[in-house]
């Protein structure tokens, strides 16, 4: 503890001053990349998003949901029609540039303006988005709009302890590890520990750039094959960074 030698009033650490103006709530916007595009949730989706993500084949895709499986398409569309109308998480249907098809959804929640902090969640990539540039895209067209357009300092990704692809795939976006919340909740009758991850304004440009240079038409062959890796490419940027 740090103290003044001709006074003895205790001088307290403080940390750097930041600007105070919040940053702007997330809104019922498009956001288009080359692979995807997000648009607001709407209820007229349900059926389309129902074929893409439910079914026996893909009810494993909800073990850490919230919600679901769904196993008609009544009890689905109920639960969209609900999503759609909220504000706070605001959801978002991930559209197939190329089939122009809903493939999965995602959200955008727990924003604080005034902390300038945002969390991403109810991350559900249906077969045809999984492990596709459209997935990586999904997270760019969301960082670049946080940062870049809404004006916020802190991204955060959440998920259950034992969802290990969840987890995998927060890193590989360029997420950062914080640590474990035990017992933190009670979800369809069991504990969950939560993982959390964060990604903060200082690291976007090395990420984001990263992952617009990993989606670029080049880093691709005829095929679809990647030439590099996603981790890989911000490496090498960050190492350029520092020169």
């Amino acid at each position: 503890m740090a103290t003044n030698p001709t006074n003895p009033v205790i001088v307290r650490p403080l940390d750097v001053p930041v600007s105070t103006t919040p940053a702007s709530r997330p809104q019922k916007v498009t956001l288009a990349g080359r692979f995807v595009a997000l648009v607001p949730l709407n209820p007229d989706h349900a059926y389309d998003l129902f074929t893409a993500t439910c079914g026996p084949a893909n009810d494993l895709f909800w073990t850490y949901m919230f919600s679901g499986p769904f196993p008609t398409l009544s009890s689905f569309q109920d639960h969209i029609t609900h999503l759609a109308s909220s504000t706070d998480p605001m959801f978002f249907t991930i559209i197939s540039n190329t089939t122009s098809e809903p493939v999965g959804l995602v959200s955008l929640m727990r924003a604080e303006p005034v902390h300038r902090v945002c969390e991403v969640g109810n991350i559900l990539y249906g077969p045809a988005l999984q492990r596709t540039p459209g997935a990586t895209e999904t997270m760019f067209l969301l960082g670049r709009y946080l940062f870049e357009e809404l004006g916020y300092r802190r991204w955060e990704w959440k998920c259950d302890a034992l969802n290990s692809p969840s987890r995998r795939a927060a890193q590989r976006f360029g997420f950062k590890p914080e640590g474990l919340f035990r017992q933190h909740m009670i979800v369809k009758g069991r504990n969950r520990d939560t993982a959390w991850f964060s990604m903060v304004d200082g690291e976007w440009k090395v990420i984001g750039e990263g992952m617009k240079e990993w989606l670029s038409e080049g880093n691709f062959d005829s095929e679809g094959r990647q030439s590099r890796g996603l981790e890989e490419v911000r490496a090498g940027i960050a190492a350029m960074q520092r020169e």
